[in-house]
């Protein structure tokens, strides 16, 4: 499985970025999918995912302003990311997996700067 992320960049605190992920590669019935980020310094965290069946599960930090969707036609999952703030700025990573951490396989990464 291969993951292609994109949509990262500079945003101001309190501005908004939308990340978008695209799978392809040989698979079989709906896995999750989902973010990750990593901060310099710190562990990956989860940020949210989509598990199959419409359900979701998100981060504590960013529960009320990240909202991830998914389009199972297109293999692509998103997050749309709002009232973002400087504490948000991390490599974003998109994860695939069967389970429900969609943590099997992970894109390449694409980096988020909010400057306050």
């Amino acid at each position: 499985v291969q993951l292609q992320a994109s949509g990262g960049g500079l945003v101001q605190a309190g501005g908004s970025l939308s990340l978008s992920c695209v799978a392809s590669g040989s698979t079989f019935g709906i896995p999750s999918m989902g973010w990750y980020r990593q901060a310099p310094g710190k562990e990956r965290e989860l940020v949210a995912v989509a598990i199959s069946g419409g359900l979701t599960n998100y981060g504590d930090a960013v529960k009320g302003r990240f909202t991830i969707s998914r389009d199972n036609a297109k293999n692509t999952v998103y997050l749309q990311m709002n009232n973002l703030t400087p504490e948000d700025t991390a490599v974003y990573y998109c994860g695939w997996g069967y389970g429900i951490l969609a943590d099997d396989y992970w894109g390449q990464g694409t980096l988020v700067t909010v400057s306050s």
